[in-house]
């Protein structure tokens, strides 16, 4: 069981990323999916979280309005667009499943993880 999270990389201030989590060894398409990120020094923190048949999401303040998560078509994947990008937004940003029925924002209430991928916004 896998989660591999990528897509991350280097980009201004203002920029746009999109994040893919692509899970492998067994189907995620009936769990809820959520993205955290972790800047340097600081906790993990809830980004955003996406029902299992993609059609509910839910974010975090300091992301609403910039960022968009989204399920590909087999809903085995995850996308977190990220348009708007400020240098706080820089971090390692993880991908989550967890088994509860609805969404959830701490992280013990994930129980898969990826990763990680490096996000790096420049001022």
């Amino acid at each position: 069981v896998q989660l591999q999270a990528s897509g991350g990389g280097l980009v201004q201030a203002g920029g746009s990323l999109r994040l893919s989590c692509a899970a492998s060894g067994r189907t995620f398409s009936s769990f809820v999916m959520g993205w955290f990120r972790q800047a340097p020094g600081k906790e993990r923190e809830f980004v955003g979280s996406i029902s299992s048949g993609g059609t509910t999401t839910y974010y975090a303040e300091s992301v609403k309005g910039r960022f968009t998560i989204s399920r590909g078509v087999a809903r085995n994947t995850v996308y977190l667009q990220m348009n708007s990008l400020k240098p706080e937004d820089t971090a390692v940003y993880y991908c989550s499943a967890t088994k509860s029925s609805s969404i959830v924002v701490t992280d013990e209430e994930y129980d898969y993880w990826g990763q990680g991928t490096l996000v790096t916004v420049s001022s």
